[in-house]
């Protein structure tokens, strides 16, 4: 997967990736299954807005039988509260459901106020979390410092919202990663991913994880591809659809 360096037409060659873990992120069983069983990734993602969007109506029965069928990969279900008490709660509870379970806190409650006490005692209690919805170094830097040192993580860092902001997150990734340093067994995962140039540069930046929509993961072939051929597939695409729909001028 991705073993490649692309060589575009102008010399610039983008690096091949190395090490980087490609997980999952949706909420459909079904897209979850095959991704399982092609290999192509080796964990899971999903949060509430993504559930809602594919049509769950029972989180537990989701998550349950999620987890049966992916029983030994890495696998992070969100706390659904706003009250630090009621999200501990639901911590514990979702991981209860299994070894493989990361519980995703978010880095503050809607109120702006900050999750990293919870974090904190979570993580002290062997409860893997995957800290969730960062976006600036000064979250990553409490979030690493409230991860006990023995207690796997995931710090998952909004790149691609970011970048929505016309800011390069390469540079913040790059200072995550060496923040995370401290707590080796803490993972940075590049979240909120745009495309599959991203997978690249997230390797580039040294992060562990990059999570990524199925619909993305469908183009992950398309590393090293000649972009001539590229450029003639796609004339040939306007081609058929415009005779498809008949079009005429």
């Amino acid at each position: 997967m991705l073993h490649r360096s692309v060589v575009a037409q102008d010399a610039t060659e983008i690096p091949a990736r190395n090490e980087i873990k490609l997980y999952g992120d949706g909420a459909t069983l079904s897209d979850f299954k095959r991704l399982y069983s092609e290999g192509v990734v080796t964990g899971f993602t999903t949060n509430p807005s993504l559930m809602r969007k594919a049509g769950v109506e029972d989180y537990e029965a989701f998550a349950r039988e999620l987890l049966s069928v992916i029983p030994d990969m890495p696998v992070s279900f969100e706390v659904i509260a706003d009250e630090f008490d009621e999200m501990e709660r639901q911590a514990m509870r979702l991981a209860s459901w299994g070894p493989n379970v990361y519980v995703k806190v978010p880095i503050t409650n809607t109120r702006r106020e900050s999750s990293l006490p919870l974090i904190r005692r979570l993580s002290a209690q062997g409860v893997k979390v995957n800290v969730t919805a960062i976006l600036t170094l000064e979250q990553v830097a409490g979030t690493v410092d409230a991860l006990h040192p023995d207690t796997p993580a995931v710090i998952s860092i909004f790149a691609g919202r970011i970048a929505d902001t016309g800011v390069d997150p390469a540079p913040v990734m790059r200072a995550a990663v060496a923040m995370a340093t401290r707590r080796p067994h803490a993972e940075v995962l590049w979240a909120s991913i745009r495309e599959v140039y991203n997978i690249y540069q997230a390797d580039s930046c040294g992060c562990h994880i990059i999570t990524a929509t199925p619909e993305l993961l469908k183009k992950l072939d398309m590393g090293g591809k000649n972009l001539d051929d590229l450029s003639a597939e796609t004339v040939a695409m306007f081609d058929a659809d415009a005779r498809a729909a008949g079009y005429q001028l």
